[in-house]
């Protein structure tokens, strides 16, 4: 299996183990009565396998992809819910005298919230995992994602139904590709995908940095989005637009990765509570691809 470059999925609970690595201590201690045990019980556990119903994640304790699945839901639930609150919170100064006061409260509280927690949830996983801190990220993701939505909603009228079916759109079929076996990660593509992610992170942080020390703030200035603004074309295309379907197949193929990641971790038979790693994992990448695609349309439509 190839690694996942997102890492809410670092956790060696969804990674591929390899066969004949299980510690010695481990097999003292079930080896012996695990042998005994087994010839004796096998047959009535048998019989009681083919006369129970499925057992499903709470009946086994495990993690499956039903269970990771409904808790990606519940995530996304409480990420709309809070969406609306910053939606109307940032537009809740904006009057037909005064429409340009938008509040970006909202958005900085929920992308800096959203920041500091999903470190938490990352670097803590190894030792536990804690839905309450997952639960905190998808309501401050949501206040960010309705704060910005907003914002590009007043900027660009019709942007965030766009975008919305456009993220919908990705997502549906990437499922799609992947559950029929269409679409799997392999560890070439995946070092491809990793140098491509560094690269383009790199290039966010410069676009960052000189926007912040005002590059791009001049009375010629193309944008609100640093160089991805810049008016030049290549083949007609805008220059940002170009950069934005690179990122929206990286956005893809993380979602790739995290699917196969999330498959590798019910075959590990992981605990259930990873299901809620899991569902962390695809927000985040789902958020990142939202992102992306309104950036992306604003461009497009600043352009016509």
């Amino acid at each position: 299996m190839a690694s996942s470059s997102n890492p809410a999925f670092s956790n060696p609970a969804f990674q591929e183990q390899r066969p004949g690595l299980t510690p010695p201590a481990a097999q003292t201690q079930f080896g012996a009565a695990s042998a005994q045990a087994v010839d004796v019980a096998a047959q009535a556990q048998l019989e009681g396998a083919f006369a129970a119903p499925p057992a499903g994640a709470i009946q086994t304790g495990r993690m499956t992809v039903e269970d990771t699945v409904l808790k990606t839901l519940s995530l996304f639930g409480i990420l709309l819910v809070t969406a609306v609150v910053g939606w109307i919170w940032t537009m809740s100064g904006v009057t037909p005298e005064n429409p340009a006061a938008v509040n970006m409260a909202p958005w900085l509280i929920g992308a800096l919230g959203g920041f500091v927690l999903s470190m938490i949830v990352i670097f803590t996983s190894r030792k536990k995992i804690r839905p309450a801190l997952i639960f905190a990220y998808a309501a401050f993701e949501g206040l960010f994602i309705g704060g910005i939505s907003a914002f590009f909603e007043f900027m660009w009228p019709g942007i965030v139904v766009q975008a919305t079916l456009a993220t919908l759109s990705v997502v549906g079929v990437t499922l799609a590709l992947f559950a029929s076996g269409k679409v799997r990660a392999s560890a070439k593509a995946t070092k491809v995908f990793l140098i491509a992610m560094i690269g383009y992170l790199v290039f966010s942080l410069v676009n960052v940095v000189m926007m912040m020390f005002g590059a791009f703030s001049g009375p010629d200035s193309a944008g609100p989005f640093g160089m991805r603004s810049e008016p030049s074309f290549i083949l007609g295309i805008p220059w940002g637009v170009i950069i934005g379907v690179f990122v929206v197949i990286m956005a893809a193929y993380s979602l790739v990765l995290d699917f196969d990641s999330i498959q590798q971790g019910v075959r590990n038979g992981a605990p259930r509570q990873f299901g809620w790693l899991g569902a962390f994992g695809i927000m985040v990448t789902v958020v990142w691809l939202y992102i992306e695609l309104l950036r992306m349309i604003a461009i497009l439509r600043g352009n016509n």
